[in-house]
C-alpha cells in the first residue's frame, strides 16, 4: 500500500460528511431500494493505477473516485430484479447524489434506514438506548 493513499483519503472524507438526506432518495422508492441492495452485492475493484488528480473541488474528486472504480453494469443489473431501460441512468443517479459509494458500500444513514426497514419487516423492534 503507498504511503499515502490517496483513493483511500478521498473517500473516507466523503464518509465522514455523509448527509442523512440522501435516505430520501431511496426511502418511497422499491426500485432504487433494489438498486442500492444490489450494488452492496456485486465485485467492485479501484483500478490499480490511479488516474491523476488534478482539481481538489469536491465534485471534481468524487468524479475522480469512479473513474478510479471498475464495475460491471451488466452484472447490477443481473442483480435488479425489476432492472428495466431506466436502471442505469438510477445508478448514475444514486452516484451523483453520493448514496452509492465507490468501493461497494452505500451510504450509512441508507445503509441504517434499509436495516431498519428489514428488521420492522421481520417485527422486530430497534434495541432502545439505554
Amino acid at each position: 500500500m503507498p504511503k499515502q493513499d490517496l483513493y483511500a483519503e478521498n473517500l473516507r472524507r466523503f464518509k465522514e460528511n455523509e448527509k442523512p438526506e440522501a435516505v430520501l432518495m431511496v426511502a418511497d422508492s422499491p426500485q432504487l431500494i433494489k438498486i442500492v441492495v444490489a450494488w452492496m452485492n456485486i465485485p467492485i475493484r479501484r483500478m490499480r493505477t490511479l488516474s491523476r488528480l488534478q482539481d481538489h473541488s469536491k465534485e471534481a474528486v468524487w468524479a475522480w473516485l469512479w473513474r478510479n472504480t471498475e464495475f460491471s453494469r451488466e452484472e447490477l443489473a443481473l442483480r435488479i430484479p425489476s432492472a428495466d431501460s431506466t436502471t442505469n441512468h438510477k445508478v448514475d443517479a444514486l452516484i451523483a447524489n453520493r448514496v452509492l459509494y465507490p468501493d461497494g458500500t452505500a451510504n450509512g444513514f441508507v445503509e441504517k434506514f434499509l436495516r431498519e426497514q428489514v428488521l420492522k419487516h421481520f417485527g422486530h423492534k430497534p434495541a432502545r438506548k439505554s
